[in-house]
């Protein structure tokens, strides 16, 4: 038996995986890949993603709206992102957080877009997905400052950013993601992170389509490949494969408790 693990951060609707969604999900469940999150980047796209994960039964969504996209989408409001959640397989807040690399001109309003996804994921109880990327002492400040507001569950999604950072996050009890940026040969300050942290606190994901993983390092990326990353990811902690994805199907289920919980209809 393969041993089955989740891909908890993908983009099926991106134009990469156009008409072949069911090849690719097919695919995902011979590497023993039997759930994923697909996560909608823009909320004018809701309606899309929210239709792959009715249509495919290994699949759930997320929305939000993408730092590098805030200053050129509608800003979001709170109660916009709570009213999706009546979705049955609706089961993130985002990806949301801050991007200084390509747009830190428009810190100001990802800033703001950040503690309404925020909000939205205190009312709601789902987890908040995070995209942080050269923004580490503000990611950290304003994580902080909110959940002193209230408590909030959160993953650091395709995590590559400092130790300072991931040390923030895991005090406030948050989770932090592998994706195949861990696998890269050149990564190993970022393993030595992952070593250090708690074992059930660690996911993993593809970020599909980007950011493929040995052997398949520049090319397209599919939920499949979480099955490298992962194996990259039990030789970092220490662990048999089955362990190590025995425990990130649990850590899964306790962070996205509504996808753990989720049957299908009859």
């Amino acid at each position: 038996m393969t041993p089955e693990i989740t891909d908890s951060h993908c983009h099926l609707d991106f134009p990469d995986f156009d008409g072949q969604l069911p090849q690719i999900i097919q695919n995902a469940a011979d590497a023993g890949v039997t759930r994923m999150v697909t996560i909608c980047t823009k909320l004018r796209l809701e309606p899309q993603v929210r239709a792959i994960a009715e249509a495919h039964a290994p699949v759930f969504y997320a929305a939000g709206t993408h730092p590098m996209s805030a200053a050129d989408e509608p800003l979001a409001t709170t109660d916009q992102l709570i009213a999706l959640t009546d979705h049955p397989k609706f089961v993130g807040i985002g990806e949301s957080g801050l991007d200084y690399h390509y747009t830190s001109d428009s810190a100001d309003i990802q800033k703001t877009s950040l503690r309404i996804h925020i909000d939205a994921a205190r009312q709601t109880g789902l987890p908040l997905i995070i995209h942080a990327r050269a923004a580490d002492d503000d990611m950290a400040q304003i994580l902080t400052e909110e959940y002193r507001q209230g408590a909030y569950t959160c993953v650091m999604h395709c995590f590559s950013s400092s130790k300072a950072l991931a040390h923030a996050a895991l005090d406030l009890g948050f989770y932090l993601s592998m994706s195949g940026i861990t696998a890269f040969p050149k990564s190993q300050e970022l393993r030595d992170i992952f070593a250090e942290a708690p074992m059930d606190r660690i996911l993993v994901e593809t970020d599909a389509p980007y950011l493929a993983p040995p052997p398949h390092r520049g090319k397209r990326n599919e939920p499949a490949y979480t099955a490298h990353t992962a194996r990259k990811g039990a030789e970092t902690m220490g662990l048999d494969y089955a362990d190590f994805a025995a425990q990130t199907q649990k850590n899964f289920d306790r962070l996205f408790s509504k996808a753990a919980a989720y049957t299908v209809p009859a």
